[in-house]
């Protein structure tokens, strides 16, 4: 991989990973127009571990409120005192909600790194996905705010989050959807689509680093990566100051139309043979 491709790759993911339109769809598709073999291990790796940029973004936007949760949560462990503090059960609530992705993406991670890698996967997943997140902010109560998480509340987001790992659906599409149908007002749904990411991300991104090193130190290469890592982390910082910012005055319409001009225009270039799924 050239560094301006691995430039370009960092932009679109810092960019994607925390708006509801898919960022491993758009590395997908534009791995693919780049020539890459997107079911590659070395290219699938890449594109987890990328992502890790994008969650360091988060840690650092997000310092204050982590390391807060953080403390609750660790005191709380060895205080029954503290056990009755909204910190100490959100802390629970995070972690009880990244059970259900790691079970699924381990269990189905030969299927998501090469089937469902498919382009016929990530244009109908756009489509499809873009009904449920537009019904799900017209429809919402959006009545809850951030004191009122409960572990239920994450358990289910965490379920739903297992979707996302269907490329085209979006990870944060899918938490922040059903953030929405657990009653939560847009900016809570999404910040909490944020910490729900961290453990998500680092782990999926981790994983690839170790089994995948070979593959990426003979294939794309650790240059490359690197480089798109630190890209990522620096674009996806901007774009999540801008989502917390433009969620708190506008609705998901503008997110819904593009994932369905995207997807649509996909899945046209495939049935008329332009490009190939693969």
């Amino acid at each position: 991989m050239d560094i301006w491709q691995a430039i370009l790759l960092g932009v679109v993911e810092g960019i994607t990973e925390f708006l509801p339109i898919s960022s491993t769809g758009h590395l997908t598709i534009l791995e693919k127009l780049l020539g890459f073999s997107i079911d590659d291990p070395g290219i699938t790796a890449f594109t987890a571990i990328i992502q890790v940029g994008a969650v360091l973004a988060t840690l650092l936007y997000f310092r204050k409120d982590i390391s807060q949760i953080m403390s609750g949560w660790f005191k709380g462990v060895f205080s029954s005192q503290e056990r009755n503090k909204a910190d100490y059960r959100f802390g629970w609530a995070i972690i009880l909600g990244s059970i259900p992705i790691a079970i699924i993406g381990l269990a189905f991670r030969h299927e998501i790194e090469t089937t469902l890698r498919n382009l016929w996967f990530v244009g109908l997943a756009l489509v499809l996905w873009s009904g449920v997140l537009w019904l799900a902010d017209h429809t919402a109560r959006q009545n809850r705010h951030e004191k009122a998480i409960t572990w239920k509340d994450t358990i289910f987001i965490g379920v739903i989050q297992c979707i996302a790992l269907i490329p085209g659906v979006s990870r944060s599409g899918a938490t922040i959807s059903a953030g929405l149908y657990r009653g939560f007002d847009r900016v809570t749904a999404t910040k909490l689509s944020f910490f729900l990411a961290i453990p998500a991300l680092l782990a999926a991104g981790l994983l690839q680093t170790v089994s995948e090193f070979d593959t990426i130190s003979k294939g794309v290469g650790w240059l490359p990566t690197i480089v798109a890592t630190f890209v990522s982390f620096v674009v996806a910082y901007a774009s999540v100051a801008w989502l917390l910012k433009f969620v708190s005055r506008h609705n998901f319409n503008i997110f819904v139309g593009y994932r369905v001009i995207l997807g649509v225009i996909i899945l046209i270039l495939l049935a008329t043979g332009n490009i190939s799924a693969t």
